[in-house]
């Protein structure tokens, strides 16, 4: 048994929010991802240490909302192909509930901390 018609309709618009908040926060962030100038003569060691680990965690940010960015494309297809909600686990309906607070989720709850657990 799948969403209702409803259901599907606000999380595809919750899916589409994401992907152009995303998408937005990804060009934004491209400037700042460049390299750092480790010669700037007006930079002091401690300086340039603080700016490769501001830069490092941009790195890890943007890595992040790429990952994100594709598991919501993806959820996309599967809402488009009819096979939105369901657990790439056990194959059950994985629920509004946690599809609202995370839309691009392929698991439901049981199985994702199952996989968790290891």
């Amino acid at each position: 048994m799948g969403l209702p018609e409803s259901e599907l309709g606000e999380l595809e618009r919750d899916l589409e929010k994401l992907l152009l908040e995303l998408q937005g926060s990804l060009a934004k962030s491209v400037d700042s991802a460049r390299p750092v100038e480790l010669d700037q003569p007006a930079m002091g060691r401690v300086s340039r240490i603080d700016a490769i680990q501001q830069q490092k965690m941009l790195e890890a940010n943007r890595s992040a909302q790429q990952s994100r960015l594709a598991l919501i494309r993806s959820a996309l297809l599967r809402l488009r192909d009819g096979e939105y909600g369901d657990c790439l686990g056990c194959g059950e309906g994985i629920g509004f509930a946690r599809l609202k607070a995370r839309p691009e989720s392929v698991f439901c709850i049981e199985c994702q901390s199952t996989r968790e657990r290891g």
